[in-house]
C-alpha cells in the first residue's frame, strides 16, 4: 500500500474510533462473532485477524481459541487498536495481539509454525490495494488445511441510507471525490461490486486457493434511530466524505439527512452481511 494511502486510510479510521465502537454491538460485532463461529475455532489454534479495528472477530476468536492460542490483529488505525486493547484487558484476555501494521506487509512472526490455523477479515476486504493481491498473500500465511473466513456487505444491504446520505453531500459539495465500497463515486467499479452475492464471493474464495467454500446470510436491520444513524455515518467510511466540511456544515448534513431519511419512510438499516469461509488447499 502506498505511504500516503495508508496514511489517508488510517486517519479516516482513527477519527471514527468512538463512533466505530459505539455501533459495534448492532453491526461489527454480530458479524464478528459469527465469523469466529463460521471458522470453527479450536483450542490453541492461531489466528490472524486482518483489518481488525476494535476487535469485533479478534476478541471472540481469542474467546474461542483459548489461553493456549493466539490472536494477531492488525490494522492500520492504532486508534482503533487502542479501543481493543482495553476492550480485551477488560475481559482478561491474554492471548491476543492488536498491532499497528500494514497487511499488504504483514509476515507470520516466528513463534508460528507452519503458517495460521485461520485468517479473518470482516468488512475489511474491499478496502484493500490490489484485493485479489493482498489477500492471495494473506491467505499464503495460512498453513495447508487451514481455514480461511471473511464478511462483506450484501448486495443492497446499506444501499437506500446510503444513497440518502450521498444525495446530502452532493447538495453541499456536488465535486466530492470519496471513494469508500458504499459511496456514489465509483459505485460500480469498487471490488465490493465483485464479491456482493453469495455466488461470487464463493467463486472469489475459490479463487483464492480455497475449498469446501461456504457462504452464510447474516441477516440484519437495525432501528434508524438518529443517534445509530449518525453514529454509523462518524464510525464508517460513510465519515470520509465529511473531512473537508466544517462543523457548522456537519451539522447541516446530519440534519437534512436524517430529516430526509424521515421523508422517504427509511426506519431501518438493512445491515446484512454475508460470511464466507473456506479452507486453504494450495
Amino acid at each position: 500500500m502506498s505511504h500516503s494511502r495508508a496514511a489517508g486510510t488510517a486517519d479516516t479510521f482513527n477519527s471514527t474510533s468512538r463512533e466505530f465502537d459505539l455501533i459495534t454491538p448492532l453491526v461489527w460485532g454480530p458479524a464478528g462473532q459469527a465469523l469466529s463461529f463460521a471458522l470453527d475455532l479450536a483450542a490453541g489454534e492461531s489466528v490472524l485477524d486482518v483489518c481488525a479495528g476494535t476487535g469485533a472477530s479478534a476478541i471472540p476468536a481469542a474467546q474461542a481459541v483459548g489461553p493456549d492460542g493466539i490472536v494477531h490483529a492488525i490494522d492500520l488505525a492504532d486508534d482503533l487498536l487502542e479501543v481493543g486493547r482495553l476492550k480485551a484487558t477488560s475481559a482478561a484476555l491474554r492471548n491476543i495481539d492488536f498491532v499497528c501494521a500494514d497487511a499488504t506487509e504483514w509476515e507470520a512472526p516466528s513463534t508460528i509454525d507452519g503458517g495460521y490455523d485461520a485468517l479473518a477479515c470482516s468488512y475489511g476486504i474491499f478496502f484493500l490495494p490490489d484485493m485479489d493481491i493482498t489477500f492471495s498473500r494473506l491467505v499464503s500465511e495460512v498453513r495447508l488445511g487451514g481455514r480461511v473466513g471473511v464478511t462483506v456487505w450484501r448486495k443492497g444491504a446499506v444501499k437506500d441510507f446510503g444513497d440518502a446520505y450521498f444525495e446530502v453531500i452532493a447538495r453541499h459539495s456536488p465535486g466530492d471525490g470519496h471513494t469508500g465500497p458504499l459511496s456514489r463515486q465509483g459505485y460500480e467499479s469498487n471490488p465490493l461490486r465483485r464479491i456482493e452475492t453469495a455466488d461470487t464471493l464463493a467463486a472469489w474464495l475459490e479463487a483464492q486457493r480455497c475449498e469446501s467454500v461456504q457462504v452464510r446470510e447474516l441477516s440484519n436491520h437495525v432501528p434508524a434511530t438518529e443517534e445509530f444513524v449518525w453514529n454509523l455515518v462518524l464510525g464508517s467510511g460513510f465519515r470520509g466524505a465529511l473531512a473537508d466540511f466544517d462543523d457548522a456544515t456537519r451539522e447541516r448534513v446530519r440534519t437534512e439527512f436524517l430529516e430526509l431519511l424521515t421523508a422517504r419512510g427509511i426506519d431501518s438499516v438493512d445491515a446484512t452481511t454475508l460470511v464466507a469461509t473456506g479452507v486453504r488447499t494450495a
